[in-house]
C-alpha cells in the first residue's frame, strides 16, 4: 500500500522550479556571490516584495 500524503503545513519548504537562460541564471549566480548572499535567498526576498506591492501580505 501506498503512503498517504500528509497535508501542506504553511511553514513547510518547498522548490518553485524556473526555467530561464543559463546565462542570465550564470549571471545571477555570481552576482549574489559578490555580495554574498544566495539566489534562492534573493528570490524568496523578490517573493515578498513582489507580493507586498500586490496588498498580499497575507501569506
Amino acid at each position: 500500500m501506498g503512503k498517504k500524503k500528509k497535508k501542506s503545513d504553511k511553514n513547510e519548504d518547498v522548490k518553485l522550479v524556473v526555467r530561464i537562460e543559463a546565462g542570465l541564471r550564470d549571471a545571477f549566480i555570481e552576482a549574489c556571490q559578490e555580495i554574498d548572499t544566495t539566489a534562492s535567498r534573493e528570490v524568496r526576498q523578490f517573493i515578498r516584495d513582489f507580493l507586498a506591492r500586490l496588498g498580499k501580505t497575507d501569506v
